[in-house]
C-alpha cells in the first residue's frame, strides 16, 4: 500500500494498520493537495449561499427547494463508502486516489456548467421568461446540481486518504497535512462567500448577462466560472506535481478472493449498530439533534436575509437579491469566526475541563442564535421604511447588523460540531474495539438522515405557517436547545489525553 499502509482483515474492512515503511513525502506535495480542499469549498460555498434563492428564481417554489438538497445527504451515505472502498483497491497505473479526483473534477466542472447555464438552455430549448415555472432549465438545474453534490463527495474522501497516504504513517505529518486541508477549507469559504456576496462580478464575464439570464443570474453564472478556474488549476497542478505509487495487482487479487467481489461497507456498517457502547449511542442522538438544529439555516440563510430582513420577493425589485449577497457577507463572516474558534477548541480540549460541557453550552449559543432570527425578522418588519414613491427601502443598520452578528456567533458552535463529534467517536470506538473507520461511518449516518429528515419537512412546516423560514429555524432551535442538554447531562466524559490526541485529526462534515 502507497504510503506504508497495509489493509489488516482484523475488525473491518475499514481499518487500516499503518506502518511506516516509505518515507513521507515532502511538505509541499502536501501543501499541493491539501489545496485541492480550497477549490472544493470554494464551490460548496457558492451552493450554500446562492443556489437556494437561484432555484426559486426559476420557479420552483419555496417549499419544494428543499427537497433539492435531498441530493447531499444522499450521495455522502451511498457515494463516500464506494468510493472510499475503491479508492482503496483500484489497480489503476496512475495511482489509487488520483484516478478519482480527476474523475471528481472533471464531473464538478460538467456539473458547474450545466447549472451556470441552466437558464439559457432552457430558454434556447423553448422555455418562456415571461412566465415559471422553466420547466426545462430546471430539469438541467437539478440534474448538474446532483452530478455536483456526487462529484463534491467523490473529491473530498480521495484527497484526505491520499493525505494520510502522502504522510506514511508519520503522526505528526498526518495531523500537520490535515490541518492544511482544513485551512484551505476556510480559505475556499472565504473566497466563496465572498464572490457570492459581490454584485459587480459579472461585469469580468460581459457573456454572463443574456436575455434569459439577468443580473442576479450573471453573477451566479461568473461565480461558478471563477470556482471551475480555482478547482481545475489546483488539480491539475496537484496531480501533475505529486506522484502516487500504484497498488500491485498481485496483491489485489488475494484480497478479491477473499472478498468474493463484495462491498463490505454496508454490512459492516449497519451490523456495527449491535456492539456499539452506550456512550456512542448518545454520541449519535446528540449529534442528530445537532444536524437537526443546523440544516434548516444551512439551507435558507441567505434566504431568510432576502426575505425576511430585506422585505424582498424573488423574481421582483432588487431587495430580495441585496439580501441574498448581504446573506453571502454573513457566511464569509462566519467562516472568519469557524477559523478563530477552531483555534480555540483545540486550545480547549487541551485542559482538564470536561469536553461535553462546551459541546453542551455551545449547543445552547447554537439554539439561542436561531431564536434570535424571530427577533431580527420581527424587528425588521416593524422597522419598514418608504421612500417618497412608496418603494421598500433597506433595512437599517441596526437590523443588518443584528442579522450579521447571527451568522458570526454560529462560528463558533459550527466549530465545536466540526470537530468535538469526530473525535468522541474515536475515542468511544478505541475504548468499546470497533474500528475507526467504522465508527465514522456510523457517525456519518447520524449526520445525513436527520439532513434527509430536514430536506423532506422543512418546506411543508414553513409551508402551513404561510411560507416563510422562521418556523424552520423555531424547530431547528428546539431541537439544538435538546441536543445541549442531552450533551451536559447524559454524554459521558472521555480520558482528557484521549481527547488532546484525537480532537486535532478530527475533521468537518461536508
Amino acid at each position: 500500500m502507497e504510503g506504508g499502509g497495509q489493509v489488516t482483515k482484523s475488525g473491518s474492512s475499514f481499518e487500516m494498520e499503518q506502518q511506516p515503511t516509505v518515507a513521507a513525502e515532502p511538505m509541499r506535495n502536501i501543501i499541493l493537495v491539501a489545496a485541492i480542499a480550497a477549490g472544493i469549498q470554494f464551490g460548496w460555498a457558492l451552493q450554500l449561499s446562492l443556489l437556494t434563492p437561484y432555484v426559486q428564481l426559476l420557479g420552483i417554489p419555496h417549499k419544494w427547494a428543499p427537497y433539492i438538497w435531498l441530493c447531499g445527504p444522499v450521495s455522502g451515505l451511498l457515494v463516500q463508502p464506494i468510493v472510499g472502498y475503491y479508492s482503496d483497491i483500484c489497480t489503476s497505473r496512475f495511482g489509487r486516489r488520483r484516478p478519482f479526483i480527476a474523475t471528481g473534477t472533471a464531473l464538478v466542472v460538467m456539473a458547474v456548467v450545466m447549472i451556470g447555464f441552466a437558464a439559457d438552455i432552457g430558454y434556447a430549448a423553448g422555455d418562456s421568461l415571461e412566465s415559471t415555472p422553466r420547466y426545462r432549465a430546471i430539469s438541467l438545474f437539478v440534474i448538474g446540481f446532483w452530478i455536483l453534490d456526487v462529484a463534491n463527495n467523490m473529491l473530498q474522501g480521495p484527497c484526505r486518504a491520499l493525505l494520510a497516504d502522502l504522510s506514511a504513517g508519520n503522526t505528526k505529518k498526518t495531523e500537520t497535512a490535515f490541518a492544511l486541508f482544513s485551512f484551505f477549507m476556510a480559505v475556499g469559504n472565504i473566497l466563496g462567500y465572498s464572490a457570492g456576496s459581490y454584485t459587480h462580478l459579472y461585469q469580468l464575464f460581459p457573456f454572463s448577462k443574456t436575455e434569459a439570464c439577468d443580473v442576479y443570474c450573471a453573477n451566479l453564472k461568473s461565480c461558478f466560472l471563477i470556482a471551475i478556474c480555482l478547482l481545475a488549476g489546483v488539480t491539475i497542478t496537484a496531480l501533475a506535481i505529486v506522484g502516487e505509487t500504484p497498488l500491485d495487482p498481485a496483491a489485489q487479487e488475494v484480497s478479491d478472493a477473499q472478498g468474493k467481489g463484495k462491498i463490505p461497507v454496508f454490512s459492516e456498517l449497519f451490523s456495527a449498530f449491535k456492539h456499539l457502547s452506550r456512550a456512542m449511542w448518545i454520541l449519535l442522538l446528540v449529534t442528530a439533534l445537532n444536524w437537526i438544529g443546523w440544516f434548516p439555516f444551512l439551507l435558507f440563510d441567505t434566504d431568510w436575509m432576502g426575505k425576511e430582513v430585506y422585505g424582498g420577493t424573488v423574481g421582483e425589485g432588487k431587495l430580495y437579491d441585496q439580501g441574498v449577497r448581504a446573506g453571502a457577507l454573513g457566511l464569509m463572516l462566519n467562516s472568519v469566526v469557524l477559523g478563530i474558534a477552531s483555534l480555540g477548541v483545540d486550545l480547549y480540549a487541551r485542559g482538564s475541563l470536561p469536553v461535553k460541557k462546551l459541546w453542551g453550552v455551545v449547543n445552547f449559543i447554537l439554539g439561542t442564535a436561531l431564536a434570535m432570527t424571530v427577533v431580527v425578522s420581527k424587528w425588521a418588519d416593524h422597522s419598514r421604511q418608504y421612500d417618497a414613491a412608496g418603494v421598500l427601502l433597506p433595512p437599517d443598520a441596526g437590523v443588518k447588523f443584528a442579522a450579521l452578528s447571527v451568522f458570526a456567533v454560529l462560528g463558533i458552535p459550527l466549530a465545536v460540531t466540526f470537530s468535538i463529534p469526530f473525535a468522541l467517536a474515536s475515542i468511544f470506538s478505541t475504548n468499546s474495539g470497533v474500528g475507526q473507520g467504522l465508527s465514522l461511518g456510523v457517525l456519518n449516518l447520524a449526520i445525513v438522515v436527520p439532513q434527509m429528515i430536514v430536506s423532506m419537512t422543512s418546506g411543508p412546516i414553513d409551508a402551513m405557517f404561510g411560507g416563510g423560514n422562521l418556523p424552520a429555524f423555531v424547530c431547528a432551535a428546539i431541537a439544538a436547545i435538546i441536543s445541549g442538554v442531552l450533551a451536559l447531562t447524559t454524554l459521558p466524559s472521555p480520558p482528557s489525553e484521549s481527547l488532546k490526541a484525537k480532537i486535532v485529526a478530527a475533521g468537518g462534515f461536508h
